[in-house]
Formats: C-alpha cells, structure tokens, sequence
C-alpha cells in the first residue's frame, strides 16, 4: 500500500501571525480557525511556532496573582516572539504520513510545519493524520471484509 504524502492531507496556505503581533491576535486567529497553533511567519519565512498552550503559559503564572484586566493588559503587551517555539522542526510537502506520524509521536508534537524551498505552505496536525489513518484503514477493512 502506497502510503498518502503530506501534501495530499495537510492544511494549505495556513493562517499565520508575525514576531510582532500581540496574543490577542493569536488567540482572535486561532478562535476563527478552530486551531491549536499557528505557524510564525517573518518576511515570507518561517521563524516559529505559537500554540494555545504557549499563550496560556504566558498569561497564567500561577506564581503571579493578578486581576481580569491584567490579563487583557498582557494580551495587548506580550508579543508572539516572546513565547513562541523559534526554529520549529519541518517536513518537506513529499514527506510520507508516516515520517510525520513518527515525529509527532516520538516528539509529542501537536503539528509540524511544511516548508518547501524555505516557504511555509501547509501545516499537519494530530487531527489531519487521524483523519487520513481512519480512511485507510477503512479502505484495508473493505478489501478484507
């Protein structure tokens, strides 16, 4: 069985957000989206990653007690390069299913970035390589049923 490429199941052209923006654009993004990160974007290049729980650690010290409008305070004040997971490992878009299974897996990533002569042009998650299993088994499930 031929196994499917990244760029048969990945998210294309994925919203993304810069260095400079704030957190309240991230999570506006993500909330519009329905997503869990973003790629980090800078001059057409990919400088990073940003996830809901990145944000989360940059608003909720539990170290710091704080009121309500601090936190809208911060989410206007801390930028996306303050928290984001710079240089985040990549996958070219011929890349199998499988390679990314195993980074995910072994690396406990929540998705990977695909980059292709140094541009961003998709994303897989957890979810897109889910969907893709469940199809192909189901197809190897009613060629043996």
């Amino acid at each position: 069985m031929n196994l499917p490429r990244l760029s048969d199941i990945m998210t294309r052209d994925p919203v993304s957000v810069s260095p400079s923006d704030t957190l309240r654009v991230v999570l506006e993004r993500m909330r519009q989206r329905n997503c869990r990160r973003l790629p980090v974007v800078e001059g057409g290049k990919l400088v990073g990653i940003v996830s809901d729980r990145d944000v989360r650690l940059a608003l909720n010290s539990p170290f710091i007690l704080r009121e309500r409008r601090e936190d809208e305070t911060l989410l206007e004040r801390v930028v996306v390069a303050e928290c984001m997971t710079p240089d985040p490992v990549t996958l070219p878009p011929d890349a199998s299913v499988l390679d990314a299974a195993r980074l995910i897996h072994e690396r406990k990533f929540g998705g990977i970035p695909i980059v292709d002569a140094g541009k961003l042009v998709g994303i897989v998650t957890e979810t897109d390589l889910l969907a893709c299993f469940t199809e192909l088994l189901g197809k190897q499930n009613q060629d043996f049923g």
